[in-house]
C-alpha cells in the first residue's frame, strides 16, 4: 500500500484520466465512461505511474467525495461526474429538491451575475444539496460565497436535472434569473 500522500497524487491522476484525458494511458472511455482497470493499470505503469490493484481500490474506498464508481464485478472504474469529455453516465433525469447551492469564489460573481452559472470546461454545472459542501468547493477558488439556486422553478421551467452516483446534481445551465445572490459574502 502507499502512503496517504502518494494515495493522494494518483487520485488526481485518475481523477484527470478518467474525466478529461483518458488518452494520457493510451485509451478511450467506453459508453458510460467506464475504462477496464486491468488496461488503466497497464497504461499509467507504462507512463511511469506506479498504480496497482490494491491501491486503486483503496483509493476508490477512502474517496469521501465518492469521486470514483466501480462496475458490480470490480473490473471497470469511472469517475462519478466532472467530465470535460462527452460521456454520457447513463443517469436519469430527476426531480431536484427545492433548493440546491453553488459554492465560487467571490471574484467570479460579476460574470456569474451576467451569464449564470456554465460548465466551465466540464459537461454539467454542479450543485450541492447542502451550504456546508457548497462553501468547501467555493473554498478551493478563493473566498467563498454559496449560491441558492431555485431548482424546484428551474425544473418546473423544462431545466433538466441529473444526480451522480455520489450525489452532486448536474445541469446544463443555472440562468441568472434562478439564481440568489447573498447581499454581503460569507
Amino acid at each position: 500500500m502507499t502512503d496517504p500522500k502518494e494515495r493522494r497524487r494518483l487520485s488526481k491522476f485518475l481523477s484527470l484520466v478518467l474525466r478529461h484525458k483518458p488518452e494520457t494511458v493510451g485509451l478511450v472511455l467506453e459508453p458510460g465512461g467506464w475504462l477496464p482497470i486491468d488496461d488503466l493499470i497497464a497504461g499509467a505503469r507504462a507512463q511511469g505511474v506506479p498504480l496497482d490493484r490494491p491501491t486503486l481500490l483503496q483509493i476508490v474506498a477512502e474517496n469521501d467525495k465518492r469521486r470514483f464508481a466501480l462496475n458490480g464485478d470490480q473490473t471497470k472504474i469511472r469517475a462519478s461526474q466532472g467530465h470535460s469529455v462527452p460521456i454520457d453516465l447513463g443517469l436519469m433525469p430527476q426531480q431536484p429538491p427545492p433548493l440546491l447551492y453553488h459554492g465560487t469564489a467571490t471574484r467570479f460573481l460579476d460574470s456569474i451575475k451576467i451569464q449564470g452559472l456554465l460548465p466551465q470546461g466540464r459537461n454539467h454545472v454542479h450543485l450541492s444539496r447542502d451550504q456546508e459542501t457548497a462553501r468547501a468547493v467555493g473554498q478551493r477558488y478563493g473566498k467563498p460565497v454559496i449560491l441558492t439556486i431555485d431548482a424546484a422553478t428551474m425544473y418546473d421551467n423544462g431545466h433538466a436535472f441529473l444526480v451522480s452516483a455520489n450525489g452532486v446534481w448536474l445541469t446544463l445551465h443555472v440562468p441568472v434569473a434562478f439564481i440568489d445572490f447573498p447581499r454581503t459574502a460569507p
